[in-house]
């Protein structure tokens, strides 16, 4: 149940201070000397009501720190990591703000949004529509790239040149072709089962045609290879973790080799740890994100 529309803290350089915002709290829990909560607001990007969660650490009231964003999966929304990744403990042990927002627009009102797991609701993809139907919503890389981070930087102790992203599946294939258009912006990337090569494969070739047209040079700029492939990458390193399991690497939808094959060409540095005989689930995600918090610590800290 939403809780009424309140004053939320505001950190700046000279102090605490409160400030009216759109903000609403839906959760707050304690966790790790932490708290994780949800809050939801109105997008101007995405024009609709969508929600967060973000994990405050310890004293989170009285000093900034650094933030990691998390992109995730198909058929995700804000709770799927905060409830099942098990991220709160390195964060506060790490000194971070984690913050997760929902993976699409929602209750837009477009015909066909709901009719499919792997296309509309819980499939933005992390790009910005060009097609009439869904350009006025579906402005998932705008909202994640500018306005959230706006937003998070306003009304939270959040430092704006320290931070850093990462995903699972869709989320990685977001984190990866965002951090690597926006290296000003993210001290580092990492994704687990990203999908790395979408212009081909069965969900990001139906996605895209959707979304974006028929013209697939639009369609590279939303793809982690094919952005290696025309200009290479200025992270130090790359993290991805890769189930040797999963059924969707299996299907051809991940192909990690193509990252693989491209980093080596590009020479760009590139950590592909295949898990061996871990799936897609968050089983997965939780054996291994403590790794992952501490990877882009290094680089926050």
């Amino acid at each position: 149940m939403f809780l009424a529309l309140r004053q939320v803290r505001a950190f700046t350089d000279n102090g605490l201070r409160l400030i009216m915002s759109n903000l609403k709290e839906i959760s707050s829990v304690k966790s790790f000397g932490g708290f994780q909560k949800v809050y939801s607001h109105d997008s101007s990007e995405l024009k609709c009501e969508m929600k967060f969660g973000i994990f405050l650490p310890p004293d989170a009231d009285k000093t900034k720190y650094p933030v990691l964003y998390w992109l995730s999966g198909l058929t995700c929304t804000e709770q799927n990591f905060i409830t099942k990744a098990g991220c709160q403990k390195y964060a506060a042990e790490c000194k971070l703000i984690v913050v997760v927002p929902d993976t699409s627009p929602r209750g837009c009102k477009i015909e066909g949004e709901d009719d499919s797991y792997d296309f509309g609701s819980g499939a933005g993809f992390y790009l910005n529509a060009t097609e009439p139907k869904w350009k006025t919503n579906y402005r998932m890389y705008s909202y994640i790239v500018n306005e959230l981070p706006a937003f998070i930087e306003a009304n939270f102790p959040a430092i704006p040149d320290k931070k850093s992203i990462f995903g699972h599946s869709m989320g990685g294939l977001g984190a990866l072709q965002i951090a690597l258009k926006n290296s000003d912006k993210y001290k580092s990337v990492s994704a687990f089962s990203p999908i790395c090569n979408p212009v081909n494969c069965p969900w990001g070739i139906k996605a895209f045609t959707g979304y974006l047209g028929e013209d697939k040079t639009t369609w590279e700029e939303y793809d982690a290879c094919c952005l290696i492939t025309k200009h290479g990458s200025t992270y130090p390193d790359i993290l991805i973790d890769q189930g040797t399991a999963d059924n969707f690497l299996i299907d051809g939808q991940l192909n990690p080799d193509a990252m693989e094959k491209v980093c080596a060409e590009k020479k760009v540095p590139l950590t592909l740890r295949r898990q061996e005989g871990y799936d897609h689930s968050y089983y997965f995600i939780a054996t291994f994100v403590e790794d992952h918090v501490r990877f882009h610590a290094k680089f926050l800290q």
